[in-house]
């Protein structure tokens, strides 16, 4: 009779290189090869401070690279992401996040394999958040 090996352990992936969570929950978990990244918004890691007021592709292109950071910190690169989900808060900001989306992926996805993504239009935790994104991936 053969047994399932145990599973793996689930462990809080934390970094200085994106904002430090303000309520109960983790920047990222990993459980074996799973890497789920929280979601993200256009904050300054240092400081925490909400950055470019009413300009998406610039509040994108922060909110990507906390993401990436949370990625790489857990153990993860952005070839490595299944999905992304975005949430954004206007329906005309689509076009600007999807061009500054579209440039990440072709700098850091190398294996020409897109990632999944869904984007939905939603109200967003703080008044200055016009754009916040979230990741899984699989490491390895």
């Amino acid at each position: 009779m053969t047994q399932n090996p145990p599973s793996a352990e689930k462990t809080e992936v934390r970094t200085d290189g994106a904002p430090a969570p303000a309520w109960v929950f983790s920047q990222g978990v990993r459980k074996g090869p799973i890497l789920q990244v929280s979601g993200q918004g256009p904050q300054d890691p240092a400081t925490a401070e909400y950055v470019h007021p009413g300009d998406v592709r610039a509040q994108t292109r922060r909110t990507l690279e906390n993401v990436r950071a949370v990625l790489e910190a857990g153990g993860a690169s952005v070839e490595d992401v299944l999905m992304f989900r975005v949430y954004l808060t206007k329906r005309e900001d689509f076009g600007p996040m999807n061009e500054v989306y579209g440039e990440f992926i072709e700098a850091y996805v190398k294996d020409g394999v897109k990632p999944c993504r869904t984007t939905v239009f939603v109200e967003l935790p703080n008044e200055a958040m016009l754009v916040e994104i979230d990741a899984q991936a699989v490491v390895g």
